[in-house]
């Protein structure tokens, strides 16, 4: 257990962080099994920015790194242009 006060702190602020990382994070997986999912190219086309401005945020609050953001970006940017 912590002995300082400070300490105790950063314990309840890494608990509130690992949550909200958890939550994006699969949130974020989710939106590329969905966008994967997809068969009309009309409909994954308008959902890509999304999921790329996804991506982008979430590498830029270091919750992904940025190389898997910019590998999931491409695979899914083929993805797409191959429907």
């Amino acid at each position: 257990m912590a002995n300082h006060k400070s300490a105790l702190k950063r314990i309840r602020q890494n608990e509130k962080r690992r949550l909200y990382n958890r939550y994006y994070a699969r949130t974020m997986r989710n939106s590329v099994r969905k966008l994967r999912a997809m068969t009309n190219k009309e409909e994954a086309q308008a959902t890509l920015p999304k999921v790329i401005s996804q991506l982008d945020k979430l590498a830029k609050r270091g919750i992904i790194h940025q190389n898997k953001a910019a590998n999931l970006k491409s695979k899914l940017s083929k993805f797409v242009n191959a429907l």
